[in-house]
C-alpha cells in the first residue's frame, strides 16, 4: 500500500489502495456512480473516512457532468433583498433543501438592466447546473436568459408568460394569492365593514394582481377610489395609506397585500389618531415573521408557507436534474393559504 506523505491531499489511488479495489471502482463510490457491490462500497467509504479524502470538484464535475451548484436569481435590488423578510425566508427554504442534497448555492442578484449580461454569461458558462429565480416581472429578460442558456430553471411566483409554441411549460411554486385575498376580504365583511379599501402591490408582478382580483372577486361592485398602489415595501404603504385618508376619510378597513405595507400603513393610522380595529380594521399578506406579530396592534393576515415555498421549489428543480420520470418537468405547485387572525380586526 502506498504511504500518504504527511501533510499531503489524500488522493483517489489511496482511497482505493486503502480499501483493496480498482481506481475505477473507487470512483465509482466517490461519484455516485451504480454498480458497485455493497461490501465494497462499505470499503470505501470506510478508506474515505480514515484517510479524510476530499473528490477534486474539477475531476468529478468531468465524471458527473454536474457541478454540484444551483444559482438563485432575484430579480430585486439588493437593498429591498436585504430589508424584506420574503426575501431571507425564500432563501432559505431553498438552502436547507440543497444542502440536504449536498448541492451548493450560489447567489445573483440584479441591481439593473446592465447585470443581466453578468448574470447571462455566467448561466451559460457551465458554471451551476440549474436556477432558480423569483420575483420576477411582466417585463424580465430572465426567463429567455434562462432559456438560450439552456440551464434547467424552476420559478418562485405564477409567470405572467406562456411558453411558445412547442416548448414545455416552465414549472413554478406559488401560494394561492386569489383565494388568500377572497379570505382576507370576506373577513372583513363578515365584520361588518362596509367601505373596505386595498393597498395593492405593484402591477408588473402576478402575486400582486392575482391578490387584487381576489379582492375584486368578494367586493364585486368595487368603488375603484377605494384602491391605492404600493410597490411591497414599508414606505409605499405608508403613502398608499395617506393617500386612501386623503381620497376616503370614511374607509372602515383595508385590506394590504403585503406585511411589510400593512406596517407602513398602521403608522399612518396611529399618527393621524385613528384607532385599529375600532375605526379601520387592517388585513395584511404574508404572515412574515417577525413583521406580523411585532406591528402595533399585531397584524391578522394571510399567511403563505414562504420558506416551505422555497424547499419546493428546490425540490422540483433537483427532480428534473436527477431526470426522473423521464426527464419530464414536475407539475407547478400552487400551496394554500389561511387566515391568521390577531388584534388589527
Amino acid at each position: 500500500m502506498p504511504e500518504q506523505s504527511p501533510g499531503s491531499r489524500p488522493t483517489l489511488e489511496a482511497v482505493a489502495a486503502r480499501a483493496g479495489v480498482s481506481r475505477a471502482t473507487a470512483s465509482r463510490v466517490v461519484n455516485g456512480g451504480d454498480g458497485v457491490r455493497k461490501p465494497l462500497v462499505d470499503k470505501v467509504v470506510r478508506a474515505v473516512e480514515e484517510l479524510g479524502y476530499v473528490p477534486n470538484h474539477a475531476a468529478r464535475t468531468l465524471v458527473t457532468r454536474r457541478t454540484g451548484a444551483v444559482a438563485v436569481v432575484i430579480a430585486e435590488p439588493e437593498v429591498r433583498i436585504f430589508s424584506d423578510p420574503f426575501f431571507s425566508q425564500q432563501i432559505r427554504g431553498i438552502s436547507k433543501e440543497l444542502t440536504a442534497h449536498d448541492t451548493q448555492l450560489v447567489l445573483l442578484l440584479v441591481e439593473g438592466p446592465a447585470d443581466f449580461d453578468r448574470i447571462t454569461r455566467y448561466l451559460s458558462g457551465g458554471h451551476v447546473d440549474g436556477a432558480l429565480a423569483f420575483s420576477l416581472h411582466t417585463d424580465d429578460p430572465l426567463p429567455a436568459i434562462t432559456r438560450r442558456a439552456g440551464v434547467p430553471t424552476v420559478f418562485g411566483g405564477r409567470p405572467s408568460w406562456t411558453a411558445d409554441a412547442g416548448e414545455r411549460a416552465v414549472p413554478y411554486v406559488d401560494a394561492d394569492n386569489r383565494g388568500g385575498a377572497r379570505l382576507a376580504v370576506q373577513h372583513l365583511r363578515d365584520l361588518g365593514r362596509e367601505r373596505i379599501a386595498h393597498i395593492s402591490g405593484p402591477p408588473d408582478q402576478t402575486s400582486a394582481m392575482d391578490r387584487l382580483d381576489g379582492y375584486r372577486d368578494v367586493l364585486l361592485d368595487m368603488d375603484p377610489t377605494l384602491v391605492a398602489e404600493g410597490a411591497f415595501t414599508v414606505e409605499s404603504g405608508a403613502r398608499a395609506m395617506a393617500e386612501l385618508l386623503e381620497r376616503r376619510p370614511d374607509l372602515d378597513a383595508v385590506f394590504i397585500a403585503n406585511d411589510l405595507m400593512a406596517s407602513g400603513a398602521l403608522r399612518v393610522l396611529r399618527e393621524r389618531g385613528i384607532t385599529v380595529p375600532e375605526e379601520v380594521a387592517i388585513v395584511g399578506f404574508d404572515d412574515m415573521d417577525p413583521v406580523a406579530k411585532e406591528t402595533d396592534p399585531p397584524l391578522t393576515t394571510v399567511r403563505q408557507d414562504i420558506e416551505g415555498q422555497g424547499r419546493l421549489m428546490a425540490r422540483l428543480l433537483l427532480r428534473i436534474l436527477d431526470r426522473t420520470g423521464n426527464g419530464v418537468a414536475p407539475d407547478s405547485v400552487i400551496t394554500p393559504t389561511t387566515l391568521v387572525r390577531r388584534a388589527s380586526s
